[in-house]
Order: structure tokens, then sequence, then C-alpha cells
């Protein structure tokens, strides 16, 4: 089994207010390492014979039409292999693990749904003839906005859920990440994104749970992989990539609104987390994103 620790974590840019979040792209290659998030991942993909699918302990090389399910912190990857498609279309929807109350998954309608959640801990790879009859659906996402696409993706949901023939991937599952009412790790996340915008010190987050510096140290080291800061840092840039895609602000003016007081360290922080410059980000996903 992978240890976290050492493989990317991803913070995506919805928030804990959003539903779900939807990218529609043509692109050269897939470049993004082998990461993790705490959301869960549909990804359709079309013209991509060739690619590379690596999803927890399993590798395949994908067909020309691909559809996955990914469940929660379950790492994963696309990887350029032997691909000779310059325009591979990938269209990602990703939602919160609390997408669906428990109370309504409980509802006998529901719990095939419910049942499907679960098996994405593993990943699930669905049959091609599965892909095909949802690919318009897929695309429609694009041009839906507000209840529509929610509807949308509950009849994908839905069509999944019962599904024949599909393939768990991965030989091992990834404990979810659920915070307790009264866990500390929720105090903590609740804080960064509401303040993620001011200036944050180490000393403030450990005021929030009551221990030393010292100790909250390693406590944030333990959950999540990585120092205080640069968990800070992460949910910033987060942010940044949802701003840099759906308003018209410069980059200069989106970097001090998510807090960070200096470009040049900003240009630098955003490199480290992303791979490429806010520039170069932007540019990549010149397709459709929406967040609802």
């Amino acid at each position: 089994m992978h240890n976290l620790e050492n493989i990317l974590r991803e913070i995506t840019p919805l928030s804990p207010q959003d539903s779900f979040l939807v990218f529609d792209r043509v692109k050269k290659s897939f470049d993004y390492p082998y990461h993790f998030h705490s959301e869960v991942e549909i990804n359709f993909i079309l013209k991509g014979k060739g690619y590379q699918r690596l999803v927890g302990d399993h590798i395949g090389i994908i067909e020309d039409i691909e559809l996955v399910l990914i469940g929660p912190n379950l790492p994963h990857c696309w990887a350029n292999h032997e691909c000779q498609h310059k325009k591979t279309h990938e269209i990602t929807v990703q939602f919160n693990q609390d997408f669906f109350s428990q109370s309504l998954m409980d509802k006998n309608i529901f719990k095939s749904i419910n049942s499907l959640l679960k098996e994405s801990n593993l990943g699930i790879l669905f049959t091609e003839s599965t892909a095909e009859k949802l690919k318009q659906s897929f695309l429609n996402l694009s041009d839906l906005r507000g209840f529509d696409s929610f509807i949308e993706i509950m009849k994908i949901l839905y069509e999944l859920s019962t599904a024949e023939n599909r393939k768990p991937l991965s030989s091992y599952s990834v404990e979810n990440e659920n915070f307790g009412d009264n866990d500390k790790m929720k105090i903590i996340h609740d804080y960064a994104h509401k303040n993620f915008g001011d200036k944050i010190t180490l000393e403030d987050g450990a005021a929030l749970v009551n221990m030393s510096t010292v100790t909250f140290n390693r406590f944030i080291k333990k959950r999540c992989g990585k120092t205080f800061i640069n968990y800070i840092n992460e949910i910033r840039v987060s942010y940044v990539t949802r701003w840099l895609l759906e308003n018209n602000l410069t980059i200069s003016e989106i970097a001090f609104r998510a807090g960070f007081n200096n470009i040049a360290n900003f240009n630098k922080t955003f490199k480290s987390i992303k791979k490429v410059t806010p520039t170069v980000f932007k540019q990549q996903f010149n397709g459709v994103k929406k967040i609802q």
C-alpha cells in the first residue's frame, strides 16, 4: 500500500459550499503527477487510446473511450505512454464526499448510488458500451447550468450505479477523511477556508486547538503530510486556480486577494504546487470549467 505522505495531495478549487466541479477540455497530453484528493472524481476521456491509467496499485492502458470513477483519497493519474492523439477530450466531474447526506443515501431510491460510491474506494472502470451510452450526457454538462447540470449528474450516477460488468481497479482502498464535529482538523480546515486571504501564522493555528506550536506542527504533518504553512498555501492556491479560470482579475490582483503579499513568492509557491506558472495554468485550461 502507498504511503500518502509521499504522494502529491491536490487541494481542488471546490469550497465546502460548492456542490460539484466540471472540467471540459481538449489536451495534447496528460502531465499531472500521481496524486490524490478528498473529492470523488468521474473521469471521461475520448480519443485517449494508448494513455496509461494508474489507480492505486493498478496500471492499465486505456482505449479510445474511457470512463472511470475514483473514490476519495485514492491515488491516481493518467500518464503519457503510447497515445498518438494530439486532441484528447477529457471531461472531469468532482464532488465532495458529503454531496449526498447519509440520511438521503439511506433511502431506497439511492441504494444503488450508495453502493456505487462505496465501491469507488477501489476505483471503478466501466465498459466501453457504458461510456458510449453516457457520452452525450457528459458532453451536455458543458452547456448546462445550475439545477439542470445537477440533474444530468444525477442521471449519470444512476446509470453508473446500474451498469453491468464494472471492474474494480485497485487491490486496496484508502480510509476516507471525514471530520467529526469535534475533530481538531475540522476546526483548522474551516478556519483556513474562511481566513485564507488574511495573514495566518503557525501560532494562530496552534491557538485554535490549544496546542503548542511544536505539537501543532507535528499534528498537521501527521494528518496532512506537510507543514501548516504549506497546508495554508495549498488552500490559497486552490482558490487562485478557481479565480484564474472564472473571472477577469489580473494575476497580481488574484494573488493579493488570496493572501499572498509578495508576487514573487506567490509565483514560486504556485509553481511548486501546480508545476507550472499561473499564466501557463490559465492557458492549459482553455476549456469549459464550472463550479456549482
